[in-house]
């Protein structure tokens, strides 16, 4: 049952508030001084607080009010807190709203509207409650995968990475290879470094081959070594990756550009730890685990011919499949504040602008943004207009005057995962402000 605090001087306004509250399953306490109720704050667990705004006889100024929300806000800055006002002090309570508090109830009220009032701000209280349970719950998940493999320092923090994480960590100590699959910058290798860090070849050597960073005649070279004379221009013969990351690990990225005689022999090679360098007879045997990434659709390039099924479904033995940064956006600010210089804090605007930036860079675009900032911003803070972020392109320009229709607040809510303060300032609008609109809308935190 929720835990109403009422901080009134009137007895009769209390016992009139009590009635109203218990008839609907909403227990009260009753505190008729401001030094009363901090004290009950202190011992009880309160919900939300209804508290008046004079307590001296003859006074209508309302500055006790102002006080004693001062002093709620400072020591419970996430409490809801119901103003009862006069109007003579109606615009007191108008500057406490800005202030942070819930609302306010002028009198004498209307028992159906107050009553609505307080179990819309109990409702979002337990939702936030919930939300910080949750985030809890996560923390602690994140903290125990800390403690059990080795994360190579990765930054992350939403639930997805979490996932992602935890299964390359789940999968790393097998044999078999693993695919992973992402968007360009999405942080495909960091995962398969820690797929190597908590592997039983961890000791050994981590080689990576970008296979869209070189011409399709060079692969084969890259891969698998050469020969003297194999080619023009090969004057020695030189060590090809395979054999460089034997007893280790072999990361192979962009492998959807890897042409069909590479491919050829890069699945013989998975199967039989075989192979030849180019221009030589002589076989060699390695033991490689393999992980490859990619962001193409290898489906799509098997139905056109361009990459072999095989070798598809030998790679694919595990995947691990990354989401981008726009769909992992509890990543956004942890991973900013690991890119910014030391001494450059990010500002509340950036904070905001970082958060509704759809990312189609993802976090290499996120880093190289952050850093940018950081060494152009003038100021002490880095601020929004540091990051100099192109409005998205076919999204809605929500600005801080207009009002912000159900599916702005649910896109909002969405991109911040359910933080109303990263989605208030998403919206340009205050906590309260957002939650008025929630309630008009009958919108409920995920």
């Amino acid at each position: 049952m929720p835990n109403l605090l009422i901080i009134d001087d009137n007895p009769a306004v209390a016992t009139a508030l009590e009635v109203l509250f218990s008839l609907h399953d909403i227990a009260t306490l009753h505190a008729q001084t401001p030094e009363a109720g901090l004290a009950m704050l202190q011992g009880e667990s309160v919900d939300l607080v209804i508290q008046d705004m004079n307590f001296t006889e003859d006074t209508t100024s309302g500055d006790e009010g102002v006080a004693l929300f001062a002093q709620i806000r400072a020591q419970h800055p996430d409490l809801p807190v119901i103003l009862l006002t006069a109007w003579t002090h109606l615009s007191s309570a108008v500057e406490l709203i800005k202030a942070g508090a819930a609302d306010y109830v002028a009198k004498p009220w209307d028992d159906r509207k107050l009553l609505a009032t307080v179990n819309n701000l109990l409702e979002l209280a337990e939702a936030r409650s919930e939300l910080d349970r949750r985030r809890s719950r996560e923390r602690a998940r994140q903290a125990q995968l800390a403690d059990k493999y080795d994360l190579r320092d990765v930054v992350f923090d939403d639930p997805a990475s979490e996932r992602v994480i935890a299964l390359a960590c789940q999968v790393a100590r097998s044999e078999l290879p693993v695919l992973i699959t992402g968007p360009n910058g999405s942080g495909k290798e960091k995962i398969a470094e820690i797929v190597q860090a908590n592997s039983s070849v961890r000791n050994g050597a981590f080689v990576t081959l970008n296979c869209g960073a070189l011409p399709s005649e060079l692969i084969e070279a890259e891969l698998f070594g050469a020969d003297a004379g194999a080619y023009t221009g090969a004057n020695k013969a030189r060590e090809g990756k395979f054999e460089a990351a034997d007893g280790g690990t072999l990361f192979l990225d962009e492998i959807g550009n890897l042409p069909l005689a590479g491919q050829m022999k890069l699945l013989r090679v998975l199967e039989t730890g075989r192979f030849e360098r180019l221009g030589s007879n002589r076989e060699r045997q390695v033991s490689v685990r393999v992980i490859s990434a990619t962001n193409a659709d290898l489906p799509a390039l098997i139905r056109e011919g361009s990459f072999r099924e095989d070798l598809y479904y030998r790679l694919n033995a595990i995947e691990l499949a990354l989401p981008p940064l726009s769909e992992r956006p509890g990543d956004i600010l942890p991973l900013a504040e690991s890119f910014r210089p030391a001494d450059k804090p990010i500002g509340d605007s950036a904070r905001a602008a970082l958060l509704r930036h759809p990312w189609p860079g993802n976090v290499r675009e996120l880093r190289n943004v952050v850093q940018r900032a950081g060494l152009l911003a003038t100021g002490d803070r880095i601020q929004a207009a540091d990051l100099n972020l192109p409005k998205p392109s076919g999204a809605p320009k929500q600005s801080v005057s207009a009002e912000p229709d159900r599916a702005g607040i649910e896109a909002a809510l969405a991109r911040a995962g359910g933080v109303i303060a990263q989605a208030a300032a998403d919206l340009g609008l205050s906590r309260q402000a957002l939650y008025r609109r929630m309630d008009r809308f009958g919108i409920k935190l995920p």
